[in-house]
């Protein structure tokens, strides 16, 4: 295999979240469990510029801000070290433009920073919440990138804007694994499972981002982990990774979830909302086999 050329480093800084989603494929909620220290986001920042192919560092979570002193010192040092830094939110602590002035002010004097905050129909009654409005008037005052992702909605009556106090929103495709395989497939209308023969959001084979959980896992995607960085050096787990000898990366590389169900000659549905539907689905069946890959039990629904 060829060295992994990794670029981008995802701390899930937390699985907590004030909220519980629909949509969420990480399953935050304030049941969650796990969130990173300050000894262990500066060993993984460390091993993540040791690789020397990395540039951008994102907290993530859950929601980050609920550990707001650790997300600042992350966002701080990952910023000293040459990285361009993102920080996802859903906003719940903008109340007001002047008290999410205060809240982003610590991370406004560090250098290339953006936000991205939370806003569509999975987060509030409309696409526009009130708190994204406030944390991007406070952004354009302390004149900081932020931008608006909102996650698309198949059912929705109202068409997601295109844009939010004159910042454009970016719309993402909603993704049926994690929670929304529960609670959102009923409705969506599905294709026969044969048809999902490719991973429409990973490259296994040209890796170019990981995400690290508070438990230390390296995931290639949400739920699928290849080691633990608090027990071997990310820079050597980047550097042992091997998709083709993995027992679910081979087959999701070779022809999707398509693949995976039909290597382990699973039992599935005729029809699934999506490929991420299938695999997912996939993946349950198969964790008590490969409970060091297909982790944590947080990724799956187990979250106490």
């Amino acid at each position: 295999m060829l060295p992994l050329n990794l670029q981008g480093v995802h701390f899930l800084l937390t699985y907590k979240c004030g909220l519980e989603c629909d949509h969420c494929f990480v399953w935050g909620s304030p049941k969650a469990q796990g969130a990173f220290t300050l000894e262990r986001i500066r060993r993984i920042l460390t091993e993540a510029k040791k690789l020397g192919t990395v540039n951008f560092v994102s907290a993530e979570g859950g929601e980050p801000f609920l550990y707001y002193p650790i997300l600042v010192h992350l966002v701080r040092e990952a910023a000293s070290l040459g990285f361009h830094v993102e920080v996802l939110s859903n906003c719940y602590w903008a109340n007001s433009v002047e008290d999410a002035v205060e809240w982003l002010l610590p991370m406004a004097k560090a250098e290339s920073v953006e936000f991205s905050f939370g806003s569509d129909l999975y987060h509030g009654e409309t696409w526009e919440t009130e708190e994204v409005r406030n944390a991007l008037k406070a952004a354009n005052k302390l004149k900081i990138k932020a931008g608006v992702i909102a996650v698309k909605d198949p059912f929705a009556q109202v068409p997601c804007p295109n844009q939010i106090e004159g910042v454009k929103v970016d719309p993402w495709e909603l993704m049926f694994r994690g929670r929304a395989a529960s609670k959102l497939t009923e409705r969506a209308s599905k294709k026969p499972w044969r048809e999902f023969t490719k991973c429409p959001y990973e490259d296994f084979v040209n890796q170019k981002r990981v995400h690290i959980d508070p438990f230390g896992l390296v995931h290639v995607c949400q739920g699928i982990s290849i080691g633990n960085a608090f027990q071997k050096p990310l820079s050597k787990i980047v550097e042992e990774y091997d998709p083709s000898k993995n027992p679910i990366l081979e087959p999701l590389i070779r022809g999707g979830p398509a693949a995976l169900v039909e290597k382990f000659n699973l039992p599935h549905d005729d029809t699934y909302a999506d490929a991420c539907h299938l695999c997912f689905a996939a993946r349950l069946t198969l964790r008590n086999r490969f409970a060091d890959i297909l982790a944590p039990n947080q990724m799956y629904g187990e979250t106490q």
